[in-house]
């Protein structure tokens, strides 16, 4: 019996972006496709085999310990992106405020989809979901610029809604209107401490 189920549970990819250079900006360049390879998005500043260390994995490693990247990408959906923009009080969103790398429409509490997930197309190119991605405050400086006084209010809008972090289990193209088809663990949720 395989480890991953198929669902039937599809995302269109509804925006593609890449972040050249996250110390000169964080906003993503909006893209017609993205080329993944087992590094990550070709020319994208998250992409690589490995990583330092950062505040998220600090109970694991010092600050700047190499470790595997499992961060390479930052999905969103379109729904939760609506949700949060409806949270802080402004009409829209753009996902290159985020960072976003693909923005996907479809998957109902996508933020929530198992760790481990895969989200797969039509080209073979296969994500694999490493967790839940939680708000920072970078996006709401980035935000603030738009939309004077609203970007303090990205963090707790975005909250159960900043979508996930994902790395490149097989590589392929992404294009836009392209449709990733969810696959899950087959197992159920964990009942240790609770």
């Amino acid at each position: 019996m395989p480890a991953l189920m198929l669902t039937n549970h599809f995302a269109e990819v509804v925006w593609l972006g890449r972040v050249a250079s996250r110390p000169v900006a964080l906003e993503s360049a909006n893209l017609d496709s993205i080329d993944l390879k087992f590094s990550g998005a070709l020319g994208e500043d998250h992409s690589g085999l490995t990583r330092p260390a950062c505040s998220r994995v600090s109970a694991q490693y010092p600050r700047g310990t190499i470790i595997r990247n499992v961060r390479q990408l930052s999905v969103v959906s379109a729904e939760e992106l609506k949700a949060i923009a409806q949270g802080m009080g402004v009409e829209r969103l753009e996902p290159e405020w985020v960072g976003a790398s693909l923005v996907l429409s479809g998957i109902e509490d996508f933020s929530h989809i198992p760790p481990s997930s895969r989200l797969q197309a039509d080209s073979g190119a296969t994500l694999v979901v490493d967790m839940q991605n939680r708000p920072c405050r970078f996006p709401g400086e980035v935000i603030e610029k738009a939309h004077p006084g609203k970007g303090p209010l990205f963090k707790s809008a975005a909250k159960g809604k900043r979508g996930i972090t994902a790395w490149v289990e097989a590589e392929g193209r992404i294009k836009l209107g392209d449709l990733l088809r969810l696959h899950i663990p087959d197992q159920r949720a964990w009942a240790g401490e609770g």
